[in-house]
C-alpha cells in the first residue's frame, strides 16, 4: 500500500508560485484511489492543483471535515473540475454556523457558503452520516468524535442559529479521515475542533488499532492556553505518534512547541507539501 498526501490549500505556501489561503485541502491518495479532504476557502486548491499538475477530474470522493467556510468554500470550484462526485460529511454541515466574540456587536456567518441545491447542480452527491463511513476497507471517516479529555473543548465563540436565536455550537460535524496501514493509522485532520487527542483516541477505538503512524492537518491549538498545549503534547507523546505535520489553525507558538517536542518527527504541512508513506 502506498499513501500519498498532497496539500493543495493551507495558510502558507511551501514553494514559490503557490497560493496561500486561509483554509485547508489535502488529497489523500491510497494506491489508485484519490480522496479530496476539504476544499479550502476559495480558489487556492484549484490553482495549486494546476501548479502541481494534479488533475482534479481524477478525484474519486470528497470528504468535508466540517461546515466552516475555510474548508468548504472551494467546493464549487472543485466540482467544476471533478464533475459528479460523492461528497461525504456529517449531517450538521447544513446547520447555520456563526461566530461571535464577546467584543463583537454582530455575529458572522461561517458555514457552507453555498446552497445544497446549487452544489448538487455542479455534481455533488451528498452522503451524510454521523457514523464512520467506509470508503474502502482501509479508508474511513471517524464519524462524530467523542470528546475524551478534560483539556479539549469547543470555544464559546462558535454558534448555530436556530429560529433566529444563537446557541453554542459543539461542532459535532467535525470529523477526520483515517487510513489503516500496516505501520499504523494515518489520520488527516481538518481543524480538530473536537480535540486532536480526542480525535486520535476515537480513531483508535473505532479501528482497534493503537499504533498511530502519522497525523497531518489542522490541530486547532492556536487559541489554546500554554497549559492546554503542553497537555496535548504530553498526550501525543504517550500515544506514540511517529510523525506529525501541522497546518492551518495550529498557530506559530504551538507549532514551535510541537517542533521542540517531536524533533525530526515534526513537519510544517503547507500548500505544496507532498508526504508519502510506503506500507508493505
Amino acid at each position: 500500500m502506498k499513501v500519498k498526501l498532497t496539500t493543495l490549500c493551507e495558510n502558507t505556501a511551501a514553494k514559490p508560485g503557490f497560493m496561500a489561503e486561509w483554509g485547508l485541502s489535502i488529497i489523500v491518495q491510497v494506491d489508485d484511489l484519490n480522496v479530496l479532504f476539504d476544499t479550502g476557502g476559495n480558489f487556492a486548491a484549484v490553482r495549486n492543483a494546476d501548479k502541481l499538475g494534479v488533475k482534479l477530474c481524477d478525484i474519486n470522493k470528497i470528504v468535508l471535515s466540517h461546515a466552516h467556510a475555510d474548508h468548504t468554500g472551494g467546493l464549487r470550484e472543485v466540482l467544476r473540475r471533478t464533475g459528479k462526485t460523492e461528497v461525504i460529511a456529517h449531517p450538521a454541515i447544513w446547520e447555520l454556523k456563526y461566530t461571535k466574540r464577546p467584543y463583537e456587536e454582530n455575529e458572522a456567518f461561517i458555514g457552507v457558503p453555498f446552497a445544497r441545491a446549487e452544489l448538487e447542480l455542479f455534481g455533488a452527491s451528498f452522503t451524510l452520516n454521523k457514523k464512520p463511513v467506509y470508503i474502502t476497507d482501509s479508508i474511513m471517516t471517524t464519524g462524530e468524535i467523542v470528546q475524551a479529555t478534560d483539556f479539549e473543548a469547543v470555544e464559546p465563540i462558535f454558534f448555530v442559529k436556530e429560529g433566529g436565536s444563537l446557541r453554542h455550537d459543539p461542532i459535532r460535524d467535525d470529523l477526520a479521515l483515517i487510513v489503516k496501514t500496516k505501520e499504523g493509522l494515518v489520520i488527516v485532520l481538518g481543524c480538530a475542533h473536537r480535540g486532536i487527542v480526542s480525535t486520535i483516541r476515537h480513531a483508535q477505538e473505532i479501528t482497534g488499532e493503537e499504533r498511530i503512524h502519522t497525523v497531518v492537518g489542522g490541530t486547532h491549538l492556536s487559541p489554546k492556553t500554554d497549559e492546554q498545549v503542553e497537555k496535548t503534547i504530553l498526550a501525543l507523546q504517550e500515544i506514540g505518534v511517529q510523525k506529525i505535520g501541522v497546518s492551518h489553525c495550529t498557530g506559530f507558538n504551538a507549532s514551535m512547541r510541537l517542533a521542540q517536542a517531536f524533533g525530526d518527527k515534526f513537519f510544517i504541512n503547507n500548500a505544496g507539501t507532498i508526504y508519502s508513506l510506503d506500507s508493505v
